[in-house]
């Protein structure tokens, strides 16, 4: 394995969107609603692509106000869909995402005729290229880590309301914690987030960024800021064995399956993905191991009971 100055750069680029896209994801799987940030993902490709076609150039702000226009619009269409016509929740994201989702990809086809744009990296990211600009430090890892910084300090700051919002909305209510707005910044907060992670991961995988992470974390522990933390944790290992997979040991398990050993390095941000994937699996087996051998606790003499271990979320 020849590691350079890039292979450090792609790690710590997707080493800091895992973790900005764990945050936002943790708190949509505590308000059960993981489907959100796949809606999301999808949904925001028609506000870039205004974007892109009303600037001109491919600047952040303009992106990112209309990604976080996209999203929110995603968030009260489905609401509104789901009360007014009696849909499912899931089905009425499913309308919207799928829908938007389309009209983006037309509209990024039409931007990419005035913008220099490649549709298939807004779909699947080029975390390979985006660390190449002529900067001493990409500006890719800037954006990264800032909007790390911003999700971080918004979950510090309203760790209490969000908690709250999550698990007693109407409780939330009567306290004067405000659920819907909650809900609504949670949205825009998840859209300004996966904008910032189109050009490294794209659209698709940053969904495994979003969930995977959180959803393994909620194998491990029962509190909010434990989740918190783990999920952190498992993002930043997702991406720093995601891509030495996808330069090493991918390409090398390959070659022996196919016999050809020209076979080069393989996408890092589908392989962080996967790696994300694997580490949630390890888990859900080791747990479920775990359990088949551990000594049941009896609840009162000869009874066989197992005691409940419910562990509380605060």
């Amino acid at each position: 394995m020849n590691w350079t100055e890039i292979d450090t750069w792609i790690v710590i680029t997707g080493a800091l969107i895992s973790m900005a896209c764990a945050i936002p994801g943790t708190y949509l799987q505590l308000n059960k609603q993981s489907m959100l940030g796949d809606a999301i993902s999808h949904a925001v490709l028609p506000g870039i692509a205004i974007a892109f076609l009303c600037s001109g150039r491919k600047d952040p702000l303009p992106m990112l106000i209309g990604a976080a226009c996209a999203g929110l619009f995603t968030g009260l269409l489905s609401n509104l869909i789901h009360r007014h016509g009696k849909v499912d929740t899931g089905a009425a994201l499913g309308v919207v995402f799928c829908s938007l989702f389309a009209l983006g990809l037309v509209l990024i086809r039409v931007a990419a005729d005035h913008v220099d744009l490649d549709p298939s990296c807004v779909l699947y990211g080029a975390i390979e290229l985006a660390v190449i600009d002529g900067w001493s430090i990409p500006q890719v890892v800037w954006l990264s880590g800032g909007i790390l910084v911003l999700n971080l300090g918004l979950a510090l700051i309203f760790y209490k309301e969000l908690r709250l919002a999550a698990f007693d909305p109407r409780f939330a209510e009567t306290v004067g914690i405000p659920s819907p707005a909650i809900q609504y910044g949670l949205t825009i907060s998840t859209a300004i987030t996966t904008v910032v992670a189109f050009e490294s991961v794209g659209s698709i995988l940053v969904v495994a960024m979003l969930i995977v992470p959180g959803a393994t974390a909620l194998l491990l522990s029962h509190r909010v800021g434990g989740v918190l933390g783990i999920s952190l944790l498992l993002a930043a290992a997702s991406a720093i064995g995601g891509h030495i997979a996808a330069i090493s040991l991918a390409p090398a398990m390959l070659a022996a399956l196919t016999g050809h050993s020209e076979i080069g390095a393989l996408n890092s941000a589908g392989m962080m993905a996967a790696c994300s994937g694997f580490i949630f699996f390890a888990v859900l087996a080791a747990k479920g191991m775990a359990r088949r051998f551990a000594r049941p606790k009896s609840v009162g003499a000869g009874t066989g009971e197992i005691a409940p271990t419910a562990l509380p979320l605060d």
